[in-house]
């Protein structure tokens, strides 16, 4: 399982680290996932109980974004939607992830 390095986390959850570590060692954990797409699609969203198949032990998704239900999880979406459209003027996520991780090393590189 691999996760970003800014996840998005919902308001209700109360230890993403907890939930994290059950993520990564498929422990049973009741939440919703907001991953980056392995097709044409941007963003897909699914029950974490999804990831136990075995596909997926070969194929980890990148999960941005954790959620307590579905609702909350759309709302992630809507906020990466948003910071998305106002930063770079387009809805291209993909592209608008990649981009926040690679100026935050640029960044970070340009201090020391």
């Amino acid at each position: 399982m691999k996760f970003y390095r800014y996840l998005y986390v919902g308001d209700t959850i109360k230890n993403p680290n907890k939930i994290k570590w059950k993520l990564k060692h498929h422990a049973g954990v009741q939440v919703y996932v907001v991953t980056i797409a392995a097709g044409n699609d941007q963003l897909e969203l699914f029950h974490s109980a999804y990831l136990k198949q075995k596909y997926f032990r070969k194929h980890p998704p990148i999960v941005v974004g954790i959620a307590s239900d579905y609702n909350e999880a759309v709302q992630i979406v809507m906020r990466i939607t948003q910071e998305c459209l106002n930063n770079t003027g387009n809805c291209n996520l993909k592209e608008y992830l990649k981009q926040k991780v690679r100026l935050q090393k640029d960044f970070n590189g340009s201090l020391t």
